[in-house]
């Protein structure tokens, strides 16, 4: 067994430690999933809707327990009043579409023929979250699935070790079945192995390209469907005829929001020319304006990041444009950085995708700013990357928008606004972003799988035979 260890970002000591399962454990933990399942299956959806949404319920009235709670974990400031209104919009939402994205296909229903295409549960569920946002990650597959008849096998991030608990409790105080959600403590190699197992039925991960390969190759050969959304390089464009202080206010907070660890935060913006002199001058004071220090001060505005070693990377993609040209506009004298988790944020300009802050996924409170003359240019340089979740355009014209979203290789495209999952849109990206489908309707079509019904009636005898 190993001991997992989640140490808090406000003063560097161990917050939390459990131990995690061995792999026979794990195995018989499983067993009860399964067991689970057929039960929880055979209730109707709308059973399966009222305990699930009564769960969410509950996760909303401890919310104040959960927010100081999470501060400790992974650093966001309490000020911000943490995940639950994305929780309850995104579960609202899933549990609304569920008719919808449950309903059959129905090809013909006649005297001769039924004949139509259902949906049914994949069974197991695993869900790998990630630390950056725990609730609102988490749900965004274990609500549908369990709405669609399967369990949920939860193994959540080291560093937000009480979320799985949490979330657990109220399932539990929900009524839902004892082994139709299940939070497990797991290191990676039991992890691996249960998939190797072909244990579930549908693996769904969020997190790191190297993690997603990690769980691509335990899945080798068992054929397991899989969901996989992981890194990000996400791209802004501000036009000639944007609202200036709009896209500024937007795209900032957008990069600099949960000091920078957002999977669809702005990591580098493109301006027109004509409007790269004030934005940059508008950034530089919106940054400055910032607090950095301990989360759990309603004063601070930007917390930690959620650990030492991902703020030493950021830094490192710094040190590394610094050194080949870029300049940085923000003085970290101004900020409390303590060269550890406690990160000043920084805004660079004279960038180039030569250097990593441009290319490599930083997640963290550094952005980098370039001028461009026209929407080829832009388009160029925004699919110029290994990644593609969302891109953010700002205009005043809608089909100028749609058209150059239609050259974007990217998962979502904005207009007008960036670093938001609408939770009635399908949640995807593109190349090393990851595959597989999330909220909206279609992510009903991940958590499920077709079966197609082909009934032929018998034939009533004719009359005197």
């Amino acid at each position: 067994m190993t001991t997992l260890t989640c140490i808090s970002p406000i003063d560097g000591n161990v917050f939390a430690s459990r131990e995690s399962l061995s792999l026979d454990a794990a195995r018989a933990r499983l067993a009860s999933a399964r067991e689970a399942q057929q039960a929880w299956q055979r209730e109707s959806v709308s059973h399966r809707r009222m305990r699930v949404l009564k769960a969410i319920d509950r996760l909303g009235e401890i919310n104040d327990e959960l927010v100081p709670e999470l501060a400790w974990q992974m650093g966001r400031p309490v000020r911000y009043g943490g995940e639950f209104g994305g929780v309850r919009e995104r579960s609202d939402a899933m549990a609304r579409l569920a008719d919808e994205g449950l309903a059959p296909l129905v090809v013909e229903s006649s005297a001769e023929f039924e004949r139509r295409i259902e949906r049914e549960p994949q069974g197991v569920v695993l869900v790998v979250a990630p630390w950056n946002y725990p609730y609102m990650t988490a749900i965004n597959t274990i609500v549908p699935a369990l709405i669609a008849g399967n369990s949920v096998v939860l193994k959540h991030a080291t560093q937000t070790l009480l979320v799985g608990e949490r979330l657990q409790q109220v399932f539990d105080e929900a009524g839902v079945p004892r082994g139709v959600f299940s939070n497990l403590f797991l290191d990676h190699e039991v992890t691996a192995a249960l998939i190797a197992d072909r244990s579930f039925g549908f693996v769904n991960f969020t997190g790191s390209v190297n993690g997603g390969r990690a769980v691509e190759r335990a899945a080798l050969g068992t054929f397991t469907s899989l969901g996989l959304e992981l890194g990000g390089k996400d791209p802004a464009y501000v036009a000639e005829d944007a609202d200036l202080d709009a896209a500024v206010d937007t795209l900032i907070d957008g990069a600099m929001f949960n000091s920078g660890q957002c999977c669809c935060g702005i990591e580098r913006i493109y301006v027109h020319r004509s409007l790269y002199t004030s934005f940059v001058d508008k950034a530089v004071a919106i940054i400055e304006g910032y607090v950095l220090g301990n989360p759990l001060d309603q004063a601070t505005t930007l917390g930690p990041m959620a650990h030492a070693r991902f703020a030493a990377t950021v830094r490192e993609h710094t040190a590394d444009a610094l050194a080949n040209g870029a300049a940085g506009l923000i003085d970290a004298a101004r900020f409390d950085d303590d060269g550890g988790a406690y990160l000043a944020p920084q805004l660079l300009v004279d960038v180039s995708h030569d250097m990593r802050v441009m290319r490599e996924e930083s997640f963290g409170p550094v952005v980098g700013i370039m001028p461009v003359d026209s929407d080829d240019e832009a388009v160029r340089l925004m699919n110029d990357s290994e990644f593609g979740l969302t891109a953010s355009l700002w205009t005043v014209d809608a089909e100028r928008a749609a058209r150059i979203g239609r050259d974007m290789q990217t998962g979502t495209v904005f207009m007008n606004r960036c670093d938001y999952l609408d939770p009635e849109l399908c949640w995807t990206g593109c190349k090393d972003t990851g595959r597989g489908t999330g909220l909206s309707v279609l992510g009903y079509q991940s958590v499920t799988r077709a079966k197609s019904y082909h009934l032929k009636k018998p034939t009533a005898p004719a009359a005197g035979h």
